[in-house]
């Protein structure tokens, strides 16, 4: 039953719009809006501040600037210091699965066998109203032991044994909640994700030794670190938690924050767990980071691994940075999901697991990241084989210190017209698959989320936007042929059954607006949340 509204108001200056379901009501409680309204009232006008910030900082990207270390926080770089310690519950963190906040998921991430599920509000989740806010009930009640899932052939769900331990990721700075204004302004979808979890679980979690513990992400900055630090501190103050209850892993997926992870450590030190390679988002920020520098263009997706010089460079600096503060560093996703019917090619997918996982540990992280239950024992048995302790703090990687040009030098290869295509396919597919209220869709066996499709959309614009570009034929890259892929999958996903495939029409006018576009848009996900359902 829902209560259908043009404007909600629930508690003074709150209004909540849209349809608002009976079932949210202990979710949308008066106390739990005030407690989000205080946290948009103190921090909101910072937010807005840096987010300013971001754009000033692109704009000298765009003039020729290139990112580098801060000259005026050498000192926290140079000194001796560390992080606080680190609690027992995540002192093992070797394999860690991620997924959306949906309840199904959520039981089966639990009983996965992985240490920790990262439940994800962010790029894993397309955030409908009733997608955040349903997520929000089936994470309360996951906590308090209640969850339960019947499947429409019968089947049921609850949590076994030893679940995982539970990591929440809210929404980036960046993005909005419009169903919610306070005071007339829009909140931010970080304080909403942040605020009722915390309203609503963090006396819980705290009395069990769970918590809450947090993944941020999207951070540029060293300031954008420390407004966490204040939102936690402030919600911890009223919400009569101890002053560094909450705990934080920070995924280093900007360009920007690979030259700024020392200062992030140190303005977070109070709480600060670990970071993680979010490398998938870390490529696309590579490629709007430098978006009018026609030099450092990346070849096609495929060819952009962890192993090119760029990715090694940054992923061994977290380890070296993250283990002389005493932080965990984190390994990134495996998407890889299992192939059915196809012995050979599911085995060849998961020897790329494996592979990528023996690179991990053996470089130094301390866990890693899986999509999909069926990788968490792949993942485990290698992280196993070469990590018997928790972790590898010990690790020191005191071999490595890369300079800033080895951390943005470009990766060398070529653009096949069987990547050209796969960019634009799975750019819409995913897009439409979104608009429809999917944010975590599986496509040519990998389970893909938003960094992928905003790798694809933007390599598409910088192939053709800094041309002459030329496949590997040498045939010219331009956009008619652009145009002709994009109309030509979207006819086939139209006619096809797979998710989104009503949105098709919508997803192929965005791709090809902001494709076409003079400059390229930050995020897609900013545009593409104005026709979200």
């Amino acid at each position: 039953m829902a209560v259908p509204k043009d404007v909600i108001d629930l508690t003074s200056g709150i209004e909540v719009s849209g349809t608002v379901s009976v079932n949210y009501a202990d979710v949308l409680t008066p106390a739990a809006l005030a407690f989000v309204a205080a946290l948009h009232r103190r921090f909101n006008g910072r937010r807005l501040e840096l987010l300013a910030g971001r754009v000033i900082r692109q704009a000298a990207y765009d003039a020729g600037e290139l990112p580098d270390f801060r000259a005026d926080t050498a000192a926290i770089r140079e000194d001796n210091w560390t992080v606080a310690p680190i609690p027992a519950a995540l002192r093992d963190r070797r394999v860690e699965i991620t997924g959306p906040v949906e309840r199904k998921m959520i039981i089966n991430a639990l009983n996965s066998g992985a240490k920790v599920f990262m439940a994800d509000f962010e790029d894993s989740s397309a955030p409908t109203w009733t997608n955040q806010i349903d997520g929000q009930r089936n994470l309360r009640d996951a906590i308090d032991g209640s969850i339960e899932y019947t499947s429409p052939e019968g089947k049921q769900y609850r949590i076994g044994v030893d679940p995982a331990v539970l990591v929440i990721r809210p929404r980036g700075w960046h993005l909005p909640e419009r169903h919610v204004t306070v005071d007339g302004e829009t909140l931010a979808g970080a304080l909403l994700d942040f605020g009722l979890f915390a309203f609503h679980n963090a006396a819980r979690l705290h009395a069990d030794d769970l918590g809450p513990f947090f993944y941020l992400p999207k951070l540029q900055s060293m300031e954008e670190a420390a407004l966490w630090e204040e939102v936690m501190s402030f919600a911890e103050n009223q919400l009569s938690l101890p002053r560094g209850t909450m705990k934080a892993t920070v995924l280093i997926e900007t360009l920007p924050a690979v030259f700024q992870m020392d200062e992030i450590l140190h303005a977070l030190r109070r709480r600060i767990v670990g970071l993680n390679c979010g490398r998938w988002d870390y490529i696309f920020s590579y490629l709007k980071t430098f978006r009018a520098h026609a030099d450092r263009l990346l070849p096609e997706r495929g060819q952009v691994v962890m192993t090119v010089p760029f990715l090694k460079a940054y992923s061994e600096l977290l380890i070296r940075t993250c283990h002389r503060r005493g932080a965990f560093a984190m390994g990134g996703m495996a998407a890889q999901i299992p192939i059915r019917g196809d012995d050979a090619a599911n085995e060849a997918a998961m020897e790329k697991v494996r592979a990528d996982k023996l690179r991990e540990v053996t470089a130094g992280h301390d866990g890693t990241w899986v999509a999909h239950p069926a990788l968490v024992p792949i993942a485990k048995a290698i992280f196993d084989a070469h990590m018997p302790a928790q972790n590898q703090l010990h690790v020191l990687r005191d071999d490595v210190n890369p300079s800033r040009d080895q951390l943005i030098a470009p990766a060398t290869g070529t653009v096949t017209r069987a990547g050209f295509d796969n960019n634009v396919e799975v750019c819409l597919r995913y897009t439409a698959a979104w608009l429809d209220g999917l944010g975590c869709v599986p496509i040519h066996n990998l389970m893909e989320d938003a960094a992928t499709a905003e790798i694809a959309r933007a390599q598409l614009w910088q192939w053709l936007h800094h041309g002459p570009i030329e496949f590997s034929d040498h045939a010219p890259i331009d956009f008619a042929l652009f145009d002709h892929a994009l109309a030509t999958h979207a006819r086939r996903l139209r006619e096809s059954q797979f998710p989104g495939h009503d949105r098709a029409d919508e997803a192929a006018a965005l791709i090809s607006t902001l494709t076409h576009a003079d400059e390229l848009r930050d995020f897609l996900t900013l545009p593409a949340y104005d026709q979200l359902a």
